[in-house]
């Protein structure tokens, strides 16, 4: 912790130099993005909480370090980091903490930092004077669709002195759309549709209530899932292993539908296993029943449910940043970046509508932080959406380019949804394509250059053939049982698909640390190099943009990466008798 108090004797003490002068345009937007409105200038008196990111020492060598904990070739695979050996990579050099700390006491601008490594700082000012220190004019924007509204500036400058040693102010120049949450659709137990019908169901997959069992056949609940994948249902024995659940807008987890569900779907189960609350600013978790969410329902019911005996935290980030351009998402990994023990897998269904929505500035700087925290050793997966190439439902771009999701970044491992039971096929809602800001990774080159190769010109121009490719792996997510405020029903969604891998993840660490053996912590490059470990999907496509998408295909493909699990296999792979 020098970082943090080497931050705060500074804060105290550099209060009587001059202010310094020649402000360069940091970062600039041209026009407003499409989808907002101008509403006019902030109120002087609005206070605006800021975050800077300041130029970390040694980035390189701390990405150096983590793949030579993740490649399973290397002499040094699973020798994950600890906190105070990534702190030494991420903190910024002193020249750099003093340059930006005597700036900002030098104008009378409290701060304090904001992350463990001191890369992060934070400060509230008024709007009046944000906009004189950073030569801006901070305005409120509308987002037309919402009516959710924002302050942000069109530019902002710092001392060219100082050009050198940040990266970002923010939130200033992002504008994002409200954050994408849940499941596409709730069906309930009332009107549930007949949905796609495999050709024949798995074992455990009309194990359902009678309720439903007369609409489709197709239901995905634990017992099925365990059936397809071939998941133990014997109880995990290391509790060292656990599973971290990110909440966010307000979603509460019910232990009291958590109940039910196990009661219906687990009684092999305790119906009483509970999950723990981790808060991040000011989070919290609301019992009352009708409070519930149904992604945080989802979420929690397919990794307590799945996961069988790992222990599983809700992760309830609050309001304290919903006028943040990262929306929380900042916070939340600042905050287990922070933890001597953080979880060893984080599952998040929330993300942006498209990668787009943020600057490259923040979305690299955010990527960053993942990649401090995945060099802890924890799995870091998200959902990859549920747009299709049109990453999100609702976006317009027929005839134009397709739209990459948010993130994208390589130390996050995105899933994708699969459709039905006995054979799986891509689900048509699975977002999947190339990044417009991340190059395509080593680890993945091979398998990706292959699909490029078979799909030809198909679309050539309307996606990037050298960016980062998702998803990488996908896991059931339509038709999945839920209980959500008592009643019964049917969501799909890749919201489904990141909590059930989550839970496979947490089951195989489980088995590993009781072996005496590292969590597979950052999954990107072992995946890769072991394709053989997943059910291959070959047949369904991810249609948007006026287009059927992409198809599925043998190997690596933009709608299931490269399959769904195989427990057995994974076990295999991971070196697990």
């Amino acid at each position: 912790m020098l970082a943090v108090a080497y931050l705060a004797s500074l804060a105290l003490t550099l209060v009587s130099a001059k202010p310094l002068a020649n402000l360069v345009v940091h970062e600039r937007r041209d026009a407003v993005p499409s989808g907002f409105v101008h509403s006019g200038a902030a109120p002087a008196s609005e206070p605006l909480n800021l975050r800077i990111n300041l130029v970390q020492s040694n980035l390189a060598g701390l990405e150096s370090a983590l793949n030579a904990a993740a490649i399973p070739t290397s002499p040094s695979y699973g020798k994950w980091l600890s906190k105070e050996e990534v702190e030494v990579f991420a903190r910024p050099s002193d020249e750099t903490t003093a340059a930006v700390t005597q700036w900002l006491s030098e104008n009378g601008v409290e701060f304090s930092p904001a992350s463990a490594a001191g890369d992060w700082i934070s400060l509230s000012v008024p709007a009046a004077k944000a906009n004189e220190l950073f030569k801006a004019d901070f305005s409120v924007f509308t987002h037309i669709a919402s009516g959710q509204q924002s302050i942000r500036t069109m530019e902002y400058s710092l001392p060219a002195s100082l050009q050198a040693h940040i990266k970002l102010v923010t939130p200033t120049t992002s504008f994002n759309a409200p954050r994408r949450a849940g499941p596409v659709l709730v069906k309930s137990e009332a009107a549930a549709p007949q949905g796609p019908t495999p050709a024949a169901s798995a074992a455990g997959c009309s194990n359902l209530p009678a309720a439903l069992a007369k609409y489709l056949t197709g239901t995905i609940t634990p017992t099925c899932l365990q059936s397809m994948y071939k998941i133990p249902t014997t109880a995990a024995t290391n509790k060292s292993s656990t599973i971290g659940v990110a909440g966010f807008s307000d979603q509460f987890a019910n232990q009291a539908d958590l109940t039910q569900f196990l009661k219906a779907q687990r009684t092999d189960m305790s119906s009483a296993t509970a999950f723990s609350l981790t808060s991040v600013d000011g989070g919290t978790n609301s019992q009352t029943r009708d409070d519930a969410g149904v992604e945080a329902n989802l979420d929690i019911q397919y990794t307590v449910g799945l996961a069988t005996g790992v222990p599983v935290t809700f992760v309830s980030v609050g309001d304290a940043t919903k006028d943040g351009a990262d929306e929380g998402f900042l916070d939340i990994i600042t905050a287990l970046i922070a933890e001597k023990t953080p979880p060893q897998v984080l599952t998040t269904s929330y993300g942006f509508n498209t990668e787009a929505d943020l600057s490259k500035s923040l979305t690299f700087a955010m990527c960053d932080s993942y990649m401090q925290l995945a060099a802890r050793g924890v799995s870091i997966l998200f959902a990859s959406g549920d747009g299709g190439v049109a990453a999100t439902p609702g976006e317009t771009c027929t005839n134009k380019p397709f739209l990459p999701t948010f993130p994208t970044c390589p130390f996050v491992t995105l899933v994708g949804a699969t459709a039905g039971a006995s054979p799986e096929l891509g689900a048509s809602l699975s977002a999947g394509g190339f990044s417009n800001y991340f190059p395509q990774q080593s680890w993945q080159a091979t398998a990706v250059k292959a699909y490029i190769a078979s799909i030809g010109t198909e679309y050539a121009g309307r996606y990037n053939t050298t960016g980062r490719a998702y998803p990488d792996i996908s896991a059931s997510g339509e038709n999945v049982w839920i209980v959500q405020d008592a009643s019964t029903g049917l969501v799909d969604g890749t919201s489904c698909s990141s909590p059930i891998f989550a839970s496979v993840i947490g089951l195989l660490n489980s088995e590993l640390l009781s072996a005496g053996k590292p969590v597979l912590g950052y999954l990107n490059p072992w995946l890769y190099a072991n394709p053989k470990a997943f059910n291959d999907i070959t047949t369904g496509s991810n249609p948007g943009c006026g287009t059927t998408g992409f198809p599925a295909k043998a190997g690596w493909d933009p709608v299931t990466g490269l399959g769904s699990p195989n427990y057995p296999a994974m076990r295999a792979a991971a070196g697990l008798s």
